[in-house]
């Protein structure tokens, strides 16, 4: 699925593929998303729906076994599960981000390795960057690689990892020369059957509870030399290279979060009826919606204008990365939070989905690089520093 991106405007075929991708997370994954959230479990159902349609994965490329989708089509797919499930929709953008590393620089033999098992459903991909100290000054990263002949010794610790201890596959960064920091860093795949490879306890978190998130522990574990990522010493770049591409999923989850619960929203105020009409009809209720769905239509075309630049590989992805994962996550958190208003009390309970909606919502504000970082991002590249 190659469209011309001219105008950042989805294909019929990208609308076609929003309508298959709409009806199946509607009878497949909307289902279950309340009582994966209740139960803080996996969405089995969702991997499952996801990939018997051959959408868990669906940016691997065709000599791989994949779809070769191009960057909005992922976008599309991200927002629509979203839009009901966003623990689910970490399925196919976690995916992408942990295998894209591989796709930029992986030699040919890597990538067919692990991007094969990954387009079959065999398997899922994690990206392991942070660490307990080192989140936005990633490059003060301690997990070590040393090379011993034929093989590379990693130890250490990596913190905040999504899907970890169901993903089979793990893109790890760690320093392998430590005195030249971000430029001693390296990148390597690590599969969960190495020995001296283990996963901590489930975070308990405030959202996305169906996405686990745990640490990673590495103990003199040992890997051929051949699955480092690229060349030794490139793997910083390669991290930040990979994020401002996949900020572009984290841009279309928020997108997708904040799409649901304007819908339900604006279903409810034609329900609820207060001084014997339907309280759809109050001015000031109607302005809220408004508002609502002007910023989450601005925060859709900037995504989909993002998308546009990586597929390309514009010069000035680095910004419109940034940008639309900056503005759409802050406009998921403020429609979650206007749809929990909208609610009154029941907004408040957890019979509703909004409640929901704005806990998964504060997430897209902070990783893949806070929002903070991401306007630090952004005035560098206004200044001609990026």
């Amino acid at each position: 699925m190659n469209a011309d991106f001219d105008l950042y405007r989805p294909s019929e075929e990208h609308e076609a593929l929003r309508e298959a991708i709409r009806d199946l997370a509607n009878e497949q994954i909307a289902p279950f998303a309340a009582e994966v959230d209740d139960q803080a479990r996996f969405p089995q159902e969702a991997l499952d729906a996801l990939t018997a349609a051959d959408m868990h994965a669906l940016h691997i490329p065709e000599e791989f076994g994949g779809n070769g989708a191009d960057a909005l089509a992922a976008a599309i797919v991200i927002e629509e599960v979203a839009r009901v499930c966003a623990s689910s929709s970490l399925i196919p953008a976690v995916n992408k981000l942990g295998s894209l590393p591989l796709m930029l620089t992986g030699s040919s033999a890597l990538q067919a390795k692990y991007l094969t098992p990954l387009a079959a459903g065999e398997a899922l991909f994690s990206y392991a960057l942070s660490e307990p100290e080192a989140g936005s000054d990633a490059a003060s990263m301690r997990t070590r690689a040393v090379r011993d002949g034929d093989e590379w010794v990693l130890n250490g610790v990596k913190r905040w990892i999504t899907n970890a201890g169901v993903s089979q596959f793990y893109t790890v960064f760690a320093t392998t020369d430590p005195d030249a920091r971000s430029r001693g860093i390296s990148a390597f795949v690590v599969e969960a059957s190495d020995p001296g490879f283990s996963v901590g306890e489930l975070e308990k978190k405030l959202g996305i509870k169906g996405s686990p998130t745990r640490e990673l522990y590495f103990d003199n574990v040992r890997i051929p030399a051949d699955r480092i990522i690229g060349d030794e010493g490139t793997g910083f770049k390669l991290a930040l290279e990979t994020l401002d591409h996949t900020r572009v999923t984290i841009a279309a989850q928020a997108v997708g979060i904040a799409q649901g619960a304007l819908d339900y929203a604006a279903a409810y105020l034609q329900e609820r009826k207060q001084f014997g009409k339907a309280i759809a009809e109050f001015q000031g209720l109607q302005f809220m919606l408004a508002d609502m769905g002007m910023k989450l239509e601005a925060a859709r075309q900037m995504t989909y204008a993002a998308a546009a630049k990586s597929e390309r590989g514009d010069s000035d992805l680095t910004f419109f990365g940034a940008a639309a994962k900056c503005f759409a996550s802050d406009v998921a958190m403020e429609i979650t939070t206007d749809a929990v208003q909208l609610l009154g009390g029941y907004g408040y309970s957890r019979e509703y989905p909004v409640e929901r909606m704005m806990r998964d919502a504060k997430i897209t504000q902070i990783y893949e690089g806070t929002n903070q970082v991401q306007r630090i991002v952004m005035a560098r590249h206004l200044l001609g520093r990026g």
